[in-house]
């Protein structure tokens, strides 16, 4: 998966790209087939593990997909809330 880009920066990663529509695509996809392929498996019926093994490889390639950018957005938040507190304590205690 060459073409799905797995460095960002906070600001890169805050813009829509084709990962997002990517995944914004698969994502009902897996809601779909999870609940067709419990259903089918609870009914013993062959089909229906294979399509629950379908919607795994989709989840685990989806989440391949879209956890770089999730990262990097969770890191560059972390950043500002760290530095946020700092004020907000120097606030509480009266400092310039």
């Amino acid at each position: 998966m060459s073409w799905i880009k797995k460095e960002w920066t906070a600001q890169e990663a805050d813009r829509w790209t084709k990962e997002d529509y990517l995944t914004f695509i698969i994502s009902p996809l897996v809601y779909v087939l999870v609940a067709l392929g419990v259903a089918f498996s609870l009914l013993l019926l062959w089909y229906g593990w294979v399509i629950l093994g379908v919607s795994i490889v989709l989840l685990v390639i989806m989440i391949k997909i879209i956890d770089p950018k999730l990262k990097a957005i969770s890191e560059d938040y972390e950043i500002k809330q760290k530095k946020y507190l700092e004020d907000l304590e120097k606030i509480a205690r009266w400092e310039e």
